[in-house]
């Protein structure tokens, strides 16, 4: 199973796993949708309770094979506490073990407790298997919340916060 490592998106692993996913998305990236713009993450942004970044260990092995981040941004038009889910990636050998899985449910418990009501993500449909992640871990289709032009698809999921969840 992996295991989490909350760290600073300078962090030298961290700018590594980043790299890595930046050049996998470039390389394949649709051609009729133009080239790839890569966005590196702001490290404000993913420091709690603002976001924050994890990388995903193999084990206890000291290898780092993934990464992803949750971070805060504008409150969902109906008021809701909105965090939004970044940069979630795995390198492909351990693709299919159920970990993407994993590190989404990681990321949705950290947002919940910080209090987030919502989280959203956008991808592309190019990448069939994140979608069918997203939807199968029950986020439902919306309509753009950014202008990443990166994107073809955008996500929502309510969460239930664990501050309400205590009450």
């Amino acid at each position: 199973m992996p295991e989490f490592r909350e760290v600073s998106v300078t962090d030298a692993p961290a700018l590594t796993l980043l790299t890595q996913y930046f050049s996998d998305r470039a390389s394949s990236f649709p051609s009729a949708q133009g080239s790839y713009r890569t966005t590196l993450p702001v490290a404000e942004e993913f420091l709690p309770p603002r976001g924050v970044f994890l990388l995903v260990e193999e084990g206890h092995s000291g290898r780092y094979v993934g990464c992803g981040g949750v971070r805060r941004i504008a409150d969902s038009p109906a008021g809701a506490v909105r965090y939004e889910i970044k940069h979630l990636w795995l390198q492909p050998h351990v693709r299919g073990l159920g970990w993407g899985r994993v590190l989404l449910g990681e990321l949705e418990s950290r947002a919940s407790a910080f209090g987030a009501g919502e989280v959203v993500l956008d991808t592309n449909a190019s990448l069939e298997a994140a979608g069918a992640l997203y939807r199968k871990a029950g986020y439902e289709d919306i309509a753009p919340y950014n202008d990443n032009p990166n994107a073809t698809n955008w996500y929502r999921k309510a969460l239930v916060s664990q501050e309400r969840a205590e009450a």
